[in-house]
C-alpha cells in the first residue's frame, strides 16, 4: 500500500514530545511524495507542522482505531511501535484502572499505588482452570498457565519478574505464591502451603528497606523453587538468595532506611524480653538514623516484628533462637555506635572510648571480652612465613573494619535465616516437578553508580539474553507449525555486551585481578579498563571529565560506573582476629553456628602493605586462627557463578515472565508518568518484543475467525464454497494486493503490520455504506407510510364532514315533530295534574282523620294494660324478694354452721398430716432425703416378700422333719430294743436343759438390754414427735399464705369457666359422694389390717405397735400417687425398678442368710443345744425387728407429710364440698362469688372444671396408692407371722422331741400346729377378699368417673385446650385383627431394617412404593416403641437410622438423585415426629384417625432438632452436588453461547481467544436445571425447600456469570448486554413454568439483570449518570465502575466512555453507598440459610402399604 493512501487527510499519527514522550495529531493534508512538512491538528485544537527529509522522508508513527486503544494484548495491535504501547498501557492504567496487560509472552504489570480488590479468593477461583486468553490479565492468570504446564507436561516452570525499585515486584511474587497455595494445597492448617507464605515476611523483614522510590524496596534477589507431588499438591519449597545490599547496613543516603528488622527492634523495645538488649528509639542508632527516616506512614514497625515472630515460630525456629538472633542485631546496633579516636594528629593509630556505652553492650551481649575487642577494632594482624606483626589502623581504616565486621556478621545472619527456611520448606516426600519464582532486580541506573548497580545491570543482561532467545524460539516453532516460510529476524544481541563483563580479560576478570595484587587500587583498575577496551569494545566507553569511571552500553542504554568502591566491595575484607573473637564466645550458640572453628573460606586476605610503625611478634602459642585459611572468592566470582547457575535452572525451565513498571516516583496512585513507564518498557525488554514482533507477521487470525470478522466484504461468488480456507485466501488476494503483507499457513492467516487496520478500514466503509443503503431505504419507507396516513386522513374528513351536514338536516326536522308531539303531551299532562292534585288531597284529609280516631282509642286500650303488668309485675317481685331474703338468710347460717365445723376439722388435719411442699421449697435438702425413705420403704416391702418365700419353704421343712420322726416313731415300735439309745438321749436332754437354763439367764440380760434400747427409742421417738409437732405449727403458718394465694389465683383464672360449671354441678356432686365413700372404705381396710396385727406373733412393745399401725396407714407417695406438681423432677424415684429390684433382692437375700441359719442348723448339727439355737433365732429376728423400727420411724413421719400434700386437693375438695343443693362449684371450691359476679361464671365454667377433673384425679390415684399400700403392708404383716410361726413350731418341736418322746405328745404338737396354720389361713383369706372387693369398688368408681369426664375431654381435646397434666387418653377399640400403623422390630433385626431401607434401599426397584416409604417405616417403628414404652429402642433405632443415612450420603456423594432421596426422607421424618408427636400446635391438621397414631409416652422433640440438622447438611451437600454440575455449565451458557445470531461478529476476537462453539449452551443449562427440578419432585421434596434449593442454584449461576463479567473486558460490550438480558429472560420463563417465580429465584438474578441493563443503556451526560445510578442498586460501586471503565464500544458506531462522565458516576455512587471498601466479586460460596417448613401429611399410618419387593417380613404388624 502506498504511503499516500496511508498518510491521507484525517489519518492520526504519533509525532515525539519533550513531555509527554508522543503526542497525538490529525493529518490536515495528505501526504504526496516531495513534501518536507507534514501539516497536523493536535489535540487541543492547535495546528503544527512536522518536518521531513524529502530524500529520506522518516513518516511519523500511524496510530491505531480507537478499538484497539484498550487491547489486553499489546502483540494484537495493528501498528507495533513504541507509542502505541505506551498510548495502549496509560489508556488502560488511566482510563479503566486496568494495571495488568499482555505483551507477547510477557505479563506487564503497573505498581497502582493502592489497594485494588482484585486479589481475593473468589478472583483465584475465578482463573483456576482458566486458559490464559480467557480472562483479562492477571498475575493470577500467569500463574495458572504455569500451573497448568507443569500439571499437563510435567516439565518444571518458571516465573521470572524483573522491575526497578517500587515497580511492585515482591507484592507480585508474594501474589504468585498465594495462587499456588490456593491451588496446590490448603491454607486451613498449618501445612507447607503455609510455611511457604510464612517465608515472605521474615525475607522482608531482613532483605527489604525504604529507598527513594518504594518503601519496601527488596534488596536482594531471590529464586524461591515450589515443589509439587505427583498429584501436583505443593510438598515443599527452595529458596535461593543473591547479592544482599549489605552497605545498605552501614550507610542509608536521606529519606532511606536501613532493614526493616531493626527498626521493628527498637519499636519493640518495651517488651519484657528485648529489656536486656539496651535498645532505644531508632535515632539513637548510627546506624539506622542516617536517612533522618525513622518512622513510615500506614507502618506500624511493632506489630510487624510480632508477625515476623510467628513467621518463625510456624517455621519451627524456637523461641530462644529468635531471641539470640535479636541480640545479635541489637549488639550490630550498638557496634555501630562504638566511637573510635585518633591518637595524634597524623591520625595513623586510633583508640575506642574506654567509657564507652556501646561497646559495653555489644560486648556483654555477644559474650567476648571487652579488652580484646577494642584492640582488635584498632590493629590488624599482619602473618608473613616466619612472623606476625600487629600493625595499628589509622581511625578511617578503624571505621572501615568496624562497618566491615557489622556487614559480615548481618550477611552470615541472613544465609541463616535462609538456611533455616529452606529447612522448614524441605520437601516431606520426593518431588515431581517445581515451579521457581524469580523476583530480581530491574535494570538499575543512578546519578551515582557503584558495585551493586554493576552486578545488578550484569544480571539483567543475562536474563534479558535469555528472555530473546526465549522469544525467538517461539517465534519460529509457530511459524514452523503453521509451515510458514520465514528468515532470521533481525534483533538486538547482547553477548558483546556480556563478553565485555565476564568473558576473559573483561571487566569482572580484571577486577579480580586487581584484587589480588598487593597495591591494588580503584584507580589502577580503571586505567586497566581503558587500556583494555576503550578502543576495542563498542559498549565501552570512557567519561569525557573522569578519569576514575568507565561507561557501559547496556540493553537499556548507557550507564556510568565510579570506580571508587570497587575493590573493596568485591573482597569484602573482614579481619580475621575480630572473627576469632566472636567464635570464642561461648555466650551464644547461634555465634559459633554463624562462625564455625573450622575455616570455611569466608574471610579475604588483608592488604600486605604495611605503613607506619610496626610491631614484631615471634611465633609462638596462637590464640586465633591464622589468616592464610581465610582465603575466599571475591563477590563477582561468587555472583557469576550463581548467575550461571541460575540461568542453567531457567533455561531447564518453561519461562513465565512478570514485567513490572513504576508509573511515577511520587508513589501517587494512579499517576502515569510517560517519561519514567518508556524507561522502563525499553529496559525491561517488552519494547524488544514488540519489535520482535513487529519484524514478522504480528496479527494472527484463524480463518474461522476472519470468516466471520470479515463476511461482510466477501462476495456471494466467494461465500459458495465450502472450504473456508479457499474462501480466505481469494478475499485477501483480492483485497491486499501485495501479497508480502500475508502469509496463509495451516490454520492462521499471518499478516504484516498494519494490514489488520487496512481490512477493518474496509469492514468500516462498507458496514458504512450499507447504513446509508438502510437509512435510505428507511427514511423513503417513512416519506411514503407518512403520505399514504396523511391521503387517509383527507378522505376520512371528507366522509365525516358529509355525513355531518346530512345528520344535522334531519336532526332539523326531527326536532319540528318532536315539538308538535311535546306540546300536545305537555297540556295533557297539566289537565291530568290538577285532577290527580284534587283527588290525592281529598284521601288524604280522610285518612288522617280516620287515623286520630283510631290511635286515640288504641292509647286508652294500652293504658289499661300496662296498669294491669305493673301491678302484677310488682306483687312478684315483693314475694320473690321476701324469698330470696329468707333463703339467703337460711344459706348463710349454713355456710357459717359448716365453715366452723370445716374449720375444726382442717385444724385436726394439719396436726396430724400437713402439706410439706412450701416446706421443701425452703429447704430443698429435705427432698433428697423423702426419696430416700421411699427408697427404704420399698426395701422393706421386698424384704417382707422374701420373708413370705422363705416361710412357705419353712413349711415344706417342716413338713419333711414331720414325715422324718413318724418313720422315727414307726421304728421305736417295731423296734423296742433301742431302748438304750433312747437313755442316752435322755441324759442328752438332761444336759440340754441345763444348757437352757444358762441360756435363759444370758437371754434375760439380753432382754433387758434390749427393753433398755427400746427405752432410748422411745425417747427419740418423743423428740421426732416434738419436731413434727414444731413442723405441723409452722407448715400451719405456711398454709394461711398458700391459701390465700391459691384463693386469689383461683378467683383471676376462673373468669373464663364459670359458664360451664353450671351444666357440671349436679355430676361433681356425684363424684365428691363416690370419693368419700372410697375413703371411707379405706378407713375400714385400714382398721380390719390394725385387727389383724393382734394376731399370735412376736411380742412388741406398744411404741413399736403404733408405729407399725402408723406404717400401715400411709401410702407410699412417690411410688403411687404423683405429685400435683409433676415438673418437680425431685419427686420422681431416681432408680429405675430393675435397679430397685436388684437392691431389694440383695437385700433379701441377706435377711435370708441371717433369718435361716438359725433353722438350718437345727436340722443340720444335732450336737448344738436347741436352746441355744432358739435364742440366736429369735434375737436375730429381734435384731431385724429392732432395725426395721429404727429405719422406719424417720420414714414414718416424712412419709405421712408427703402422703397428707399429695392428698391436699382431695381434701380441700371434700371439706370444701357442698352444703346445700343451692351451692355451686364455685362455692366448693372456695370461689364465694357476691350477686353483682354472677354473670361472669359462664367464663370461668371451664378453668374450674378443669381444677375440679385434677382433684378428683389426684384423689383416685391417692385411693388406689393407699390400697396398694395396705395391701403391701398386710403381706408384710403377714409374712412377719410366719416367722413367728415358723419359730415357735421349731421351738415346739424341739421341745417334744427332747421332754416327750411319745407320738401323742408329738402328734398334739403337729395337730396345734396344723390348727394354728388353718387360722393363719382363714385370716389370710378374708384379707384377700376385702382386698378383691376393695380393688372391684376402686375400679367401679373409676369408671363412674371416666364416665364422667369423658365427654368433657374430647370437648377439650377438639378446642386444642393444652392441659399439661393430662392422663394418657383412652385408646379407640380397634376390630380384632386391624392394622393400627406400628411396626414391631427385635433389637436383633435393627441392622436389618437399617439395611433394607436406607442402604440397600432404591425406589427404582420398587414400584408404587413411596419415595418416603423409608421414613413412614421408621415412623410405624418409633410408634411401637412407644407404646411399649421403650425408650432405649428409640434411642437406638434412630442413631443407626441416622448413621445409615450418613453412609449412604458419603458413599453416593456425588450422586444428585440418592441425596435428594434422603433429604426428602429426612425432612418427612421431621414433619411426622412433629405431627404425630405430643406437642398440640402441630396437630391442627390432622384427622381423627391421626390423633389416634399420636405418640403417648415418649418426646421425640430433641430427636427433631437432629434430624433437622441432618436435613440441613443434605440440603447444603444437594447444593454443593448442583453446583458442581451447573458451574462449568455457566459462562459457556449464559456468556459465550450465541443464542440471538448475529451479535457475536460486533466486536472482533481477541489475540490469545479463540473463536470456537463454547462447550455448553443456554439449552444445556435449562435441561441441567429442569432435571434437578424433576429430581427433587419426584422424591416428593417439599415445595418450600425445592424453592430454597433453585434459589441458591440462581445465585450460583448469577455470581460466577457475573463474575466472568467483570474479569472479562471483552464481554462488556452492547451486544454481549442484549444476548446476556435474552438468556436471563429465559431463566425467568423457566422459573414461571416450574412454578418458582415466588422462591426468590427472581431477586438473585437482579445483579445480573441489572449488568446487562447497564452495557445497553447510554453513557453519555448527566441525566444518563442518574439514570444508572438509580438503575444499578443491586451491584456495588467498584462493580459498576468495572463494568464501565471495561465497557467496549462497537467499532464505529460509538465512543467510548468518556472519563468525566465516570468520575460523574463514581461520585454519585459514592454518595448513595457508605464509605468503607466494597467487594467486588460476588461470593459464589455464600450459603442462604435453610428454612425447613412444617407441612401436616395427608397419609394415614394404617393404609400404607408395604410392597413385597422390598423384604420387611421381619416387622411384626401391630
Amino acid at each position: 500500500m502506498a504511503a499516500g493512501e496511508l498518510y491521507a487527510q484525517g489519518t492520526r499519527v504519533w509525532i515525539p514530545d519533550c513531555l509527554e514522550v508522543w503526542k497525538s495529531a490529525e493529518l490536515t493534508r495528505g501526504y504526496e511524495e516531495g513534501d518536507s512538512f507534514l501539516h497536523l491538528r493536535l489535540e487541543d485544537g492547535s495546528e503544527s507542522t512536522y518536518p521531513l527529509d524529502p530524500q529520506c522522508p522518516q513518516l511519523p508513527f500511524l496510530r491505531n482505531p480507537d478499538y484497539l486503544s484498550g487491547e489486553n494484548d499489546l502483540v494484537a495491535l495493528s501498528y507495533l511501535h513504541e507509542p502505541a504501547v505506551l498510548h495502549t498501557l496509560r489508556a488502560r492504567f488511566l482510563e479503566t484502572n486496568t494495571i495488568y496487560t499482555y505483551c507477547g509472552i510477557i505479563l506487564v504489570a503497573i505498581n497502582p499505588y493502592k489497594q485494588l480488590p482484585i486479589y481475593e479468593e473468589p478472583v483465584i477461583y475465578a482463573y483456576s482452570g482458566q486458559n490464559m486468553g480467557d480472562m483479562d490479565p492477571h498475575i493470577f492468570a500467569v500463574a495458572e498457565d504455569a500451573y497448568k504446564q507443569m500439571s499437563r507436561n510435567n516439565k518444571n516452570q518458571s516465573l521470572i519478574i524483573s522491575g526497578e525499585s517500587g515497580a511492585g515486584k515482591t507484592a507480585s511474587a508474594k501474589y504468585a505464591m498465594r495462587y499456588f497455595a490456593m491451588v496446590g494445597g490448603s491454607l486451613g492448617d498449618s501445612s507447607m502451603e503455609e510455611k511457604v507464605l510464612a517465608s515472605s515476611p521474615i525475607m522482608e523483614a531482613f532483605g527489604n528497606a525504604k529507598t527513594t522510590r518504594n518503601d519496601n524496596s527488596s534488596r536482594f534477589g531471590k529464586y524461591v523453587e515450589i515443589c509439587f507431588s505427583h498429584e501436583y499438591r505443593i510438598v515443599g519449597a527452595a529458596m535461593k538468595t543473591y547479592l544482599l545490599e549489605k552497605s545498605r547496613l552501614t550507610f542509608q543516603a536521606k529519606a532511606e532506611r536501613n532493614y526493616h528488622i531493626f527498626y521493628q527492634l527498637c519499636a519493640s523495645a518495651a517488651l519484657p524480653e528485648f529489656q536486656g538488649l539496651g535498645l532505644g528509639g531508632a535515632e539513637s542508632f548510627r546506624y539506622t538514623n542516617q536517612g533522618q527516616c525513622s518512622h513510615l506512614e500506614a507502618t506500624d514497625d511493632a506489630a510487624d516484628l510480632e508477625s515476623t515472630r510467628n513467621a518463625f515460630s510456624l517455621l519451627g525456629v524456637h523461641e530462644s533462637n529468635q531471641l539470640e538472633l535479636f541480640t545479635i542485631l541489637a549488639s550490630i546496633l550498638h557496634l555501630g555506635n562504638i566511637r573510635l579516636r585518633a591518637k595524634d594528629r597524623h591520625g595513623e593509630s586510633c583508640f575506642t572510648e574506654p567509657d564507652g556505652e556501646a561497646l559495653g553492650l555489644f560486648c556483654s551481649l555477644l559474650g567476648v571480652e571487652k579488652s580484646q575487642v577494642s584492640r582488635w577494632l584498632c590493629h590488624r594482624k599482619l602473618v608473613t612465613a616466619g612472623e606476625t606483626y600487629v600493625k595499628p589502623m589509622s581511625r578511617r581504616q578503624a571505621l572501615n573494619s568496624r562497618d566491615a565486621l557489622a556487614k559480615h556478621i548481618y550477611g552470615q545472619l541472613f544465609k541463616w535465616i535462609v538456611s533455616r527456611i529452606n529447612k522448614a520448606l524441605r520437601a516431606s516426600c520426593r518431588q515431581h516437578t517445581s515451579i521457581g519464582i524469580l523476583d530480581i532486580y530491574g535494570f538499575e541506573t543512578f546519578p551515582v553508580n557503584s558495585f551493586e548497580q554493576f552486578c545488578i545491570n550484569y544480571a539483567n543482561e543475562k536474563l534479558q539474553q535469555h528472555f530473546n532467545l526465549h522469544v525467538f524460539k517461539l517465534e519460529q516453532e509457530e511459524y514452523m507449525k503453521e509451515e510458514i516460510p520465514w528468515t532470521f529476524i533481525d534483533f538486538y544481541d547482547n553477548q558483546p555486551c556480556i563478553d565485555l563483563i565476564e568473558a576473559k580479560l573483561g571487566i569482572l576478570d580484571l577486577l579480580n585481578e586487581e584484587c589480588k595484587m598487593p597495591n591494588g587500587s580503584d584507580v589502577s583498575w580503571a586505567q586497566k579498563l581503558y587500556d583494555r577496551h576503550l578502543h576495542h569494545s563498542p559498549h565501552f566507553q570512557k567519561p569525557k571529565m573522569s578519569t576514575d569511571a568507565f561507561i557501559v552500553h547496556h540493553f537499556a542504554g548507557k550507564v556510568e560506573y565510579q570506580c571508587s568502591g570497587f575493590l573493596e566491595k568485591n573482597q569484602d575484607t573482614v579481619h580475621a582476629e575480630l572473627i576469632g573473637l566472636l567464635r570464642a564466645s561461648k555466650k551464644s550458640a547461634l555465634l559459633a553456628e554463624l562462625f564455625p572453628e573450622e575455616g570455611d573460606g569466608n574471610i579475604a586476605l588483608p592488604s600486605r602493605r604495611s605503613h607506619g610503625s610496626r610491631v614484631t611478634v615471634r611465633p609462638g602459642r596462637r590464640s586465633l586462627p591464622a589468616t592464610d585459611k581465610e582465603h575466599r572468592k571475591p563477590i563477582s566470582t561468587q555472583f557469576k557463578a550463581s548467575l550461571h547457575k541460575l540461568m542453567e535452572t531457567l533455561s531447564s525451565t518453561a519461562p513465565h515472565y512478570v514485567r513490572c513498571i513504576t508509573p511515577n516516583d511520587r508513589k501517587r496512585p494512579f499517576e502515569f508518568d510517560a517519561k519514567r513507564a518508556v524507561e522502563q518498557l525499553r529496559a525491561c525488554g517488552v519494547l524488544e518484543t514488540i519489535q520482535i514482533s513487529a519484524s514478522g507477521y504480528p496479527s494472527r487470525w484463524t480463518y474461522v475467525e476472519f470468516s466471520s470478522r470479515y463476511r461482510a466484504l466477501m462476495r456471494p461468488e466467494e461465500l459458495m464454497g465450502g472450504d473456508e480456507r479457499q474462501t480466505c485466501q481469494l478475499v485477501l488476494k483480492r483485497l491486499l494486493k501485495d501479497p508480502s503483507k500475508y502469509q496463509c499457513g495451516k490454520g492462521k492467516i499471518f499478516f504484516r503490520a498494519g494490514q489488520v487496520a487496512f481490512l477493518e478500514e474496509l469492514r468500516g466503509r462498507r458496514l458504512r455504506a450499507a447504513c446509508v443503503f438502510i437509512q435510505k431505504s428507511f427514511r423513503c419507507w417513512l416519506g411514503r407510510r407518512r403520505f399514504l396516513r396523511m391521503r387517509a386522513a383527507a378522505i376520512c374528513l371528507q366522509r365525516f364532514s358529509r355525513g355531518f351536514l346530512a345528520r344535522r338536516l334531519v336532526r332539523g326536522l326531527r326536532r319540528t315533530s318532536a315539538a308538535l308531539v311535546l306540546q300536545k303531551n305537555f297540556k295533557m299532562a297539566l289537565a291530568r295534574r290538577s285532577y290527580l292534585r284534587s283527588q290525592a288531597a281529598a284521601v288524604t284529609i280522610q285518612a288522617f282523620a280516620r287515623g286520630m280516631f283510631a290511635r286515640r282509642l288504641h292509647r286508652q286500650m294500652v293504658a289499661s294494660q300496662k296498669a294491669v303488668v305493673i301491678q302484677s309485675v310488682v306483687r312478684g317481685w315483693l314475694a320473690r324478694t321476701k324469698y330470696v331474703r329468707v333463703c339467703g338468710t337460711v344459706v348463710y347460717l349454713q355456710c357459717c354452721f359448716r365453715r366452723m365445723r370445716a374449720r375444726r376439722e382442717l385444724r385436726r388435719l394439719r396436726l396430724e398430716a400437713r402439706s410439706v411442699e412450701h416446706y421443701k421449697q425452703l429447704n430443698k435438702g429435705m427432698e433428697i432425703k423423702v426419696m430416700q425413705l421411699q427408697c427404704k420403704v420399698d426395701e422393706q416391702a421386698r424384704e417382707n416378700r422374701s420373708l413370705s418365700e422363705q416361710l412357705s419353704a419353712l413349711r415344706a421343712s417342716h413338713s419333711e422333719q414331720v414325715e422324718r420322726l413318724h418313720s422315727e416313731l414307726r421304728g421305736l415300735r417295731e423296734d423296742k430294743a433301742q431302748e438304750t439309745r433312747i437313755r442316752e438321749l435322755q441324759e442328752q436332754l438332761q444336759r440340754m436343759e441345763s444348757e437352757k437354763s444358762n441360756s435363759e439367764g444370758r437371754l434375760g440380760q439380753e432382754m433387758e438390754e434390749l427393753k433398755q434400747r427400746l427405752t432410748e427409742l422411745e425417747a427419740v421417738k418423743s423428740n421426732l414427735k416434738e419436731e413434727k409437732d414444731a413442723l405441723n405449727q409452722r407448715i400451719m403458718e405456711q398454709s394461711q399464705e398458700l391459701e390465700d394465694q391459691l384463693r386469689r389465683r383461683v378467683a383471676a383464672e376462673s373468669q373464663e369457666l364459670l359458664c360451664q360449671l353450671e351444666g357440671e354441678r349436679a355430676r361433681y356432686q356425684t363424684l365428691v359422694k363416690e370419693c368419700a365413700r372410697l375413703e371411707q372404705c379405706c378407713e375400714n381396710l385400714q382398721d380390719e389390717v390394725a385387727f389383724h396385727k393382734q394376731t399370735p406373733s412376736l411380742r412388741r412393745s406398744p411404741s413399736s405397735d403404733s408405729i407399725l399401725d402408723s406404717e400401715c396407714s400411709y401410702p407410699s407417695s412417690l411410688s403411687t400417687a404423683p405429685s400435683r406438681d409433676d415438673a418437680d423432677p425431685q419427686s420422681e424415684s431416681p432408680q429405675s425398678p430393675d435397679q430397685e429390684r436388684g437392691r431389694w433382692r440383695q437385700r433379701n437375700e441377706r435377711r435370708r442368710t441371717r433369718s435361716d441359719s438359725p433353722p438350718s442348723s437345727l436340722n443340720d448339727d444335732d450336737g448344738q443345744d436347741p436352746y441355744e439355737k432358739a435364742y440366736l433365732l429369735l434375737l436375730g429376728q429381734l435384731n431385724v425387728v429392732t432395725e426395721d423400727l429404727a429405719r422406719t420411724r424417720e420414714e414414718l413421719r416424712r412419709a405421712k407429710a408427703q402422703l397428707a400434700h399429695e392428698r391436699k386437693p382431695f381434701e380441700i375438695f371434700k371439706r370444701r364440698s357442698p352444703p346445700s343443693p343451692q351451692q355451686n362449684i364455685a362455692e366448693i371450691l372456695g370461689l364465694n362469688k357476691s350477686p353483682e359476679k354472677m354473670s361472669e361464671e359462664d367464663s370461668m365454667m371451664e378453668e374450674d372444671l378443669k381444677y375440679a377433673y385434677d382433684a378428683v384425679r389426684v384423689s383416685n390415684k391417692l385411693l388406689e396408692g393407699q390400697l396398694q399400700e395396705q395391701q403391701l403392708q398386710h403381706e408384710q404383716e403377714l409374712e412377719g407371722l410366719r416367722l413367728d410361726i415358723c419359730s415357735l413350731k421349731q421351738q415346739s418341736l424341739i421341745q417334744d422331741l427332747q421332754l416327750h418322746q411319745e407320738e401323742d405328745g408329738l402328734q398334739h404338737q403337729i395337730v396345734q400346729l396344723k390348727r394354728e396354720n388353718l387360722d393363719l389361713a382363714g385370716q389370710l383369706e378374708r384379707q384377700e377378699k376385702n382386698m378383691l372387693k376393695l380393688r372391684k369398688q376402686l375400679k367401679t368408681s373409676m369408671k363412674q368417673i371416666q364416665d364422667l369426664t369423658a365427654s368433657r375431654e374430647a370437648k377439650w381435646l377438639e378446642q386444642k385446650v393444652k392441659v399439661e397434666e393430662m392422663e394418657r387418653p383412652l385408646d379407640v377399640p380397634h376390630p380384632a385383627g386391624a392394622f393400627e400403623g406400628m411396626l414391631g422390630c427385635k433389637a436383633e433385626d435393627e441392622g436389618r431394617l437399617i439395611r433394607t431401607i436406607i442402604t440397600d434401599f432404591k425406589p427404582q426397584h420398587s414400584p408404587g412404593a413411596l419415595p418416603v416409604l423409608p421414613a413412614y417405616v421408621l415412623l410405624m417403628c418409633f410408634r411401637h416403641a412407644d407404646s411399649i414404652p421403650d425408650e432405649h429402642r428409640v434411642r437406638s433405632l434412630f442413631t443407626a437410622a441416622v448413621s445409615g443415612i450418613k453412609r449412604v450420603v458419603k458413599k453416593h456423594s456425588e450422586d444428585f438423585d440418592v441425596v435428594a432421596l434422603w433429604l426428602a426422607n429426612t425432612c418427612c421424618l421431621v414433619n411426622c415426629l412433629r405431627q404425630y408427636g405430643r406437642d398440640q400446635s402441630y396437630r391442627l391438621g390432622n384427622t381423627p384417625k391421626q390423633n389416634q397414631h399420636c405418640l403417648r409416652n415418649l418426646d421425640l422433640a430433641s430427636h427433631c432438632q437432629s434430624l433437622g440438622d441432618l436435613a440441613i447438611q443434605l440440603h447444603q451437600q444437594l447444593i454443593r452436588v448442583a453446583q458442581k454440575k451447573l458451574k462449568p455449565m455457566i459462562v459457556a451458557a449464559m456468556l459465550e453461547s450465541e443464542t440471538i445470531q448475529g451479535l457475536s461478529s460486533a466486536r472482533p476476537p481477541g489475540h490469545r481467544k479463540q473463536l470456537v462453539a463454547p462447550a455448553y449452551t443456554l439449552d444445556s443449562l435449562l435441561q441441567q436445571l429442569s432435571s434437578f427440578h424433576e429430581a427433587l419432585g419426584r422424591h416428593q421434596l417439599e415445595p418450600v425447600v425445592v424453592g430454597q434449593a433453585f434459589r441458591q442454584l440462581f445465585f450460583t449461576v448469577s455470581g460466577v456469570a457475573l463474575n466472568y463479567l467483570l474479569l472479562r473486558r471483552d464481554a462488556c460490550s452492547w451486544s454481549q448486554g442484549v444476548q446476556l438480558r435474552y438468556n436471563v429472560s429465559q431463566l425467568e420463563e423457566w422459573l414461571r413454568a416450574k412454578g418458582l417465580q415466588q422462591s426468590g429465584a427472581v431477586e438473585v438474578l437482579q445483579p445480573l439483570i441489572q449488568a446487562a441493563q447497564l452495557l445497553q443503556v447510554k453513557k453519555t451526560t448527566e441525566e444518563d449518570a442518574d439514570a444508572i445510578c438509580g438503575l444499578c442498586t443491586a451491584l456495588s460501586t467498584p462493580q459498576v465502575m468495572r463494568i464501565l471503565r471495561a465497557y467496549t464500544p462497537a467499532a464505529g458506531l460509538e465512543e467510548r466512555v468518556r472519563p468525566s462522565f465516570l468520575s460523574s458516576v463514581e461520585n454519585r455512587l459514592a454518595d448513595r453507598t457508605p464509605a468503607g471498601p466494597c467487594q467486588l466479586l460476588v461470593d459464589t460460596a455464600h450459603l442462604f440459610p435453610v428454612h425447613l417448613p412444617f407441612s401436616c401429611s395427608p397419609v394415614q399410618l394404617d393404609e400404607i402399604r408395604i410392597p413385597d419387593s422390598i423384604n420387611l417380613s421381619f416387622l411384626t404388624r401391630v
